[in-house]
């Protein structure tokens, strides 16, 4: 165990420390060589595992798509069919606009989000000693310089990045129901109102003010209600498994628990984007 790791601190920074790369004027720099290297750092493991992650839950559905048959469905048809309708409930009591866009989209951000937390009900220290074996033998690297972080969710960049494709979607959809005017007039108008028009002019600064904290703030409390609850929940898992040999029935009792935090979590971030794209689709002013 490297000296960092010796300490209880040195043992959680390390699982909690994603895998790096940057860009550096004498080329590309991994890890800790990325410490000062600016904005323009990517997260490798995140976005390996969170592409992985969407490319296995495109293939399990076109799978289903092509065996569906009229007849008697199996299994695995009944089980992707109860996750549709499930879904689409869910839109057609929430949404009440009309666009074909929201019923997949709900149900790419429910799956993939679900699958991404998924991911955290695996032995906290398998798969990065597993990369570090590699690294070693490979690639001759310290293995423990090797980091790799299997749940995307806990990247505050990846939750961020969904929250963001969340609120471009909702100023799309209030510019496209409402038009540009329409949309100038929500953030100006609102909440504050008056029929004197010397009135209305002075509460305009207060009403932008308003309506752009509360605009900005769906998209802030979807990104840090995901990685807060995803983060906490790993950072037990790492707590666990810092006691070695006798983490398996810990993590057994607390990956029960857990199936529930992270199928509720991915449920919420679902119906909160239906329930902000329907309220950017209203157009009763």
């Amino acid at each position: 165990m490297a000296a960092e790791e010796v300490t209880l601190s040195g043992h959680i920074q390390h699982h909690l420390t994603n895998a790096k790369m940057c860009s550096t004027d004498t080329g590309l720099a991994f890890n800790k060589a990325c410490t000062d290297s600016g904005f323009w750092t990517w997260h490798i493991d995140t976005l390996a595992w969170s592409i992985g992650l969407g490319l296995i839950f495109l293939w399990i559905f076109r799978s289903a798509a092509k065996k569906s048959t009229l007849g008697v469905p199996g299994k695995f048809q009944c089980f992707i069919e109860i996750i549709v309708e499930f879904v689409g409930d869910n839109v057609r009591d929430t949404f009440h606009g009309k666009s074909k866009l929201i019923a997949p989209l709900a149900l790419t951000i429910f799956v993939w989000v679900f699958l991404m937390n998924l991911m955290d009900l695996i032995p906290v220290d398998f798969l990065p000693a597993f990369a570090g074996f590699v690294g070693e033998t490979a690639f001759g690297m310290d293995s423990h310089d090797v980091y790799m972080k299997i749940v995307p969710t806990t990247d505050i960049n990846m939750t961020s990045a969904l929250a963001l494709g969340v609120f471009i979607l909702m100023v799309g959809f209030s510019i496209k129901i409402k038009g540009i005017g329409g949309f100038i007039k929500e953030l100006t108008l609102h909440p504050f109102n008056s029929n004197n028009v010397f009135v209305q002019i002075i509460l305009i600064p207060f009403n932008l003010l308003l309506e752009l904290i509360a605009l900005v703030s769906k998209p802030f409390s979807l990104a840090l209600r995901l990685f807060g609850n995803l983060y906490a929940g790993e950072l037990i898992f790492i707590l666990i498994g810092a006691i070695g040999f006798l983490q398996l029935p810990l993590h057994f009792v607390w990956g029960v628990f857990h199936i529930l935090v992270i199928t509720l979590q991915a449920f919420l971030f679902m119906m909160l984007t239906i329930v902000y794209l329907s309220m950017a689709s209203s157009d009763n002013h």
